[in-house]
């Protein structure tokens, strides 16, 4: 076979002191004056840039690509392959054993809403009101219970899961926090899970692209991760872990590949992870999360270094600028990853986002980051999220500052009106380019 597929133990090769590069590191974006300049990707924490390791592995197998599971054809049992080496690397990722399932999902939220389809009657889910929208909404019913975390987040769980009746119990756990970033303590709410016999899902979409993620070193039963916030940006994610209550629940989706036979009377499914796995899988999807796993793994120290460096450059420099307030749940000294979401005094963040675009030639996110609860809990209304990665220099975090300053110091340097509920330039000479007029 000559197709150079990385094998799935590729993870245990040697760090790399080198960085990974991303696609798109020198995309240049026009501003309102008719200047071009190097996008400044502050945007991480919604989707971050491929990989190049991922876009050079994906060109490789496309060629390849073909049904999975289903052919005898060459490139089938090539990409079949492919498909299952996949798993094994997304199982090495996070630490799983090969008696836990991997179950390839098209992101976190979609693996949340399996495991929420999954859980057997009468579960009663212990979910935090802070978190995404991913991790709050799958859980419906009566049995459901909502925790508004303090700085004592332990003691808010012990007392939390004490009200529940008895039965199976869950509770879900965000690694990261996707408004602030900030790292939940997940193996100390493990422990407080364990004494009240419930099990833990550890919602890692914002965590896996910036720390390791160990599922037995945390203590937890599941883990959801997605692939276009780990800088593969192919469709691709997730769901780790315990396989008893997979294996017992009715298949997510029905349809070819999950079924075992069908017969006029009656459907017998599989039992293993393609049970959940109904319809043509997303091979080159899970091939790119595979190959962002292998290169994340080989890469945490220096991965971890840029960031933190970045990150205290960010939050240093938002705390001199006069009316800029960051965001905390924990407070203010609480570790996280390179994620922070602030607010302007006077200024509308809507409005902010666009005079950072169209005058400077930066990306961040702008409103409430499908954290509704969290961000009007934390800032009255909406906020500013700024968030590093593997796209992102120090030279893109001082054009941040340098912009902001100028902002409070002078306003917007060009007249902003509402377009379909956002701001824009009231003369906006920049173009799109070219390829979407084709």
């Amino acid at each position: 076979m000559t197709l150079a597929i990385p094998h799935a133990r590729a993870a245990v090769e040697a760090p790399s002191s080198e960085l990974p590069t991303v696609a798109g590191s020198r995309l240049t974006v026009p501003l309102v004056d008719g200047r071009h300049v190097q996008y400044a990707n502050l945007d991480h924490a919604a989707s971050a840039p491929c990989l190049d390791a991922v876009r050079d592995a994906v060109d490789e197998l496309l060629p390849w690509y073909a049904s999975v599971h289903r052919g005898a054809g060459f490139a089938s049992q090539v990409s079949t392959k492919v498909y299952e080496q996949a798993r094994e690397a997304v199982r090495d990722f996070v630490g799983a054993r090969r008696t836990e399932e991997v179950i390839f999902t098209r992101n976190t939220t979609d693996a949340l809403n399996l495991l929420a389809r999954a859980v057997p009657q009468r579960t009663s889910v212990i979910v935090f009101d802070t978190d995404h929208h991913a991790a709050i909404l799958p859980w419906r019913g009566p049995y459901v219970y909502r925790v508004t975390p303090t700085a004592n987040v332990e003691r808010d769980l012990d007392e939390a899961l004490a009200r529940t009746p008895t039965g199976p119990r869950l509770v879900v756990v965000t690694g990261a926090a996707n408004v602030t970033g900030e790292l939940w303590p997940v193996a100390r709410l493990s422990a407080v899970a364990r004494r009240h016999g419930a099990r833990i899902v550890l919602d890692a979409a914002q965590l896996a692209p910036h720390r390791p993620v160990d599922i037995h070193a945390l203590d937890v039963d599941y883990v959801a991760i997605s692939g276009h916030k780990l800088y593969a940006p192919f469709g691709a994610g997730a769901l780790v872990g315990r396989a008893d209550w997979l294996r017992a629940a009715h298949p997510y989706l029905a349809g070819g590949g999950a079924t075992r036979q069908v017969t006029e009377r009656a459907v017998s499914w599989h039992y293993g992870p393609e049970r959940h796995e109904a319809g043509s899988p997303n091979v080159v999807g899970a091939h790119a999360l595979a190959v962002a796993c292998r290169t994340l793994s080989r890469h945490w120290d220096v991965v971890f270094a840029h960031e933190e460096d970045l990150l205290d450059r960010l939050r240093t420099g938002l705390a001199a600028i006069p009316g800029v307030r960051q965001l905390s749940i924990f407070g203010d000294d609480s570790p996280r990853v390179g994620v922070v979401s602030f607010t302007v005094d006077g200024h509308d963040p809507g409005l902010v986002a666009a005079y950072l675009s169209a005058e400077h030639g930066i990306g961040v996110r702008d409103g409430a980051f499908c954290a509704h609860i969290a961000v009007r809990r934390l800032s009255g209304d909406r906020a500013l999220r700024a968030s590093v990665g593997l796209g992102s220099t120090a030279e893109h975090v001082d054009r941040l500052l340098t912009a902001l300053r100028s902002l409070v110091s002078h306003g917007p340097g060009v007249g902003y009106t509402l377009v379909d509920g956002r701001y824009a330039p009231v003369d906006d000479p920049r173009e799109l380019p070219a390829f979407l007029s084709e």
